[in-house]
């Protein structure tokens, strides 16, 4: 549990990740994405809706290190562009950030400050949503190949795959979505789970597999995906 929270957040002492870290997944994303929930609720009551969106989007980014938008700039610059599969792997590692990168991350930040700004406070929604990303991080990492092959981040989650703990995630994050409003709470975790499919599906075509920031930005797709469907007018 401590590797995992060190490793998903900057809460805690850094720990190398080992088997049992990705088991703790869900649980760390569901109370990451309650802890935001409550921060959404408290200053919605002190600050218009757009002010209340900023703080919350950024809040995440500090918790998270940014670790998640990281993965997603450096996935857009590597799956984006025409490049073959070993040149998409060199420009993820690069530190800096392209355009399409840089895109990529303006475009889905506007659009969880604009989710958030139109929803009332719903601190379950963002438990189920985080929760629910974290899950598919963690199934994705044990079940699919490592694109960089051996010595990185799959040696380190290297294990058996503990199916419970899945279903356990999915169905906690459904069933807290489904208590927040219950059809636009189901149709957020679908659309969670199709958007962060398609960017592990992109990945799996155009590199063989995932990376670290591939899971990153997966999950990062998924909030955000959740965020918009749950913001439309049911």
């Amino acid at each position: 549990m401590r590797a995992a929270l060190s490793f998903l957040t900057v809460v805690g002492r850094s720990r190398r990740p080992g088997p049992g870290t990705l088991d703790w997944f869900p649980a760390v994303g569901a109370l990451l994405g309650l802890a935001l929930g409550g921060l959404w609720w408290l200053v919605d009551r002190a600050w218009p809706p757009g002010v209340g969106a900023t703080i919350v989007v950024a809040a995440d980014l500090a918790l998270t290190g940014m670790l998640h938008l990281d993965g997603l700039v450096d996935s857009a610059d590597g799956l984006l562009p025409p490049l073959d599969r070993r040149r998409r792997l060199e420009v993820m590692s690069a530190p800096d950030a392209g355009a399409f990168g840089t895109g990529t991350a303006v475009v889905f930040l506007l659009m969880r400050w604009a989710a958030l700004a139109a929803l009332r406070p719903g601190i379950i929604l963002l438990g189920a949503l985080w929760c629910l990303s974290r899950t598919v991080i963690a199934l994705v990492a044990r079940v699919r190949p490592y694109a960089r092959g051996p010595g990185g981040l799959a040696e380190a989650f290297s294990g058996p795959m503990r199916w419970s703990v899945t279903v356990i995630g999915l169905a906690g994050a459904a069933a807290m979505a489904a208590a927040w409003r219950p059809v636009p709470g189901l149709a957020a975790v679908v659309a969670a789970l199709a958007a962060g499919g398609s960017v592990f599906l992109l990945a799996e075509r155009r590199l063989g597999g995932y990376t670290g920031d591939v899971l990153g930005a997966g999950a990062f797709v998924a909030e955000t995906a959740g965020l918009v469907v749950a913001a439309a007018r049911w």
